[in-house]
């Protein structure tokens, strides 16, 4: 299966070198056959400058800025790509990644979306412990959501992997969805066609500088809520978001 990594980035000057540095090596080391798109999303900074210094990657520009419409940028990018790995550019992928993906698509045929948790790697300890037990309650909800009520299942924006040909079947992005509950819309829009799994064995690092800027509560209070918003109402509540970018 081929894959396509697509990346947003929006001012990542800081992270995004050591986000491409994990992928390319990430591929060198599995042997996939996969590649590297970064969707320079309006950046004013060197976003796009670092990216393009990494032969392997493809830089694409969307000067709309916005995650979702980054996201459909890339997309539209990695035509001839079965599966496309949706990350951010302030992950950091640990090795034994792409194995996972790889494996979970080629042992279940009707999968058409993989996703799993973050590992918050430049948190606090007790913050970490918290993400933990919310993460505990995350999959409890992922049971009853794609099991029980059948509406649904869980994703984790910036660590997904979907088929092209099942995004495409179910219309592709809602650019009208500005930050908040993109992932929930594409796990309720593509549960409709196959499976979406979300695994504790799909761990991704990413830096946790909103949980610590905008607290742990507050943030899982505002994911939660358009999480609940979008599986049963159709949209997000949240309509804005605040960029948060390292000092």
């Amino acid at each position: 299966m081929k894959l396509a990594f697509v990346i947003p980035a929006y001012n990542e000057e800081a992270l995004i070198g050591k986000c491409l540095s994990s992928v390319v090596a990430e591929i060198t080391r599995s042997g996939a056959d996969a590649d590297i798109i970064v969707v320079n999303n309006a950046s004013t900074d060197r976003t796009g400058e670092i990216a393009r210094s990494f032969p392997s990657v493809r830089v694409v520009d969307e000067p709309k800025k916005g995650l979702v419409n980054a996201r459909d940028a890339g997309f539209a990018a990695s035509e001839g790509y079965e599966l496309i790995a949706n990350i951010d550019s302030d992950t950091i992928v640990p090795e034994g990644w792409l194995d996972t993906v790889l494996t979970e698509f080629a042992r279940d045929k009707k999968l058409v979306c993989l996703s799993g948790p973050y590992i918050y790697y430049d948190m606090h300890w007790w913050n970490r412990f918290l993400v933990g037990a919310f993460y505990g309650l995350t999959y409890l909800i992922y049971i009853i959501n794609r099991f029980v009520l059948r509406v649904g299942s869980v994703v984790q924006g910036g660590n997904f992997v979907f088929k092209r040909a099942a995004w495409q079947q179910v219309g592709g992005y809602d650019r009208s969805i500005v930050f908040f509950g993109e992932d929930t819309d594409v796990a309720v829009r593509l549960s409709k066609v196959g499976g979406v799994k979300w695994t504790f064995a799909l761990k991704m690092k990413t830096s946790g500088r909103r949980l610590e800027k905008e607290g742990v509560f507050r943030t899982a209070g505002t994911y939660t809520l358009n999480f609940f918003w979008v599986t049963f109402r159709g949209k997000p509540v949240t309509k804005s978001h605040t960029d948060i970018r390292p000092d």
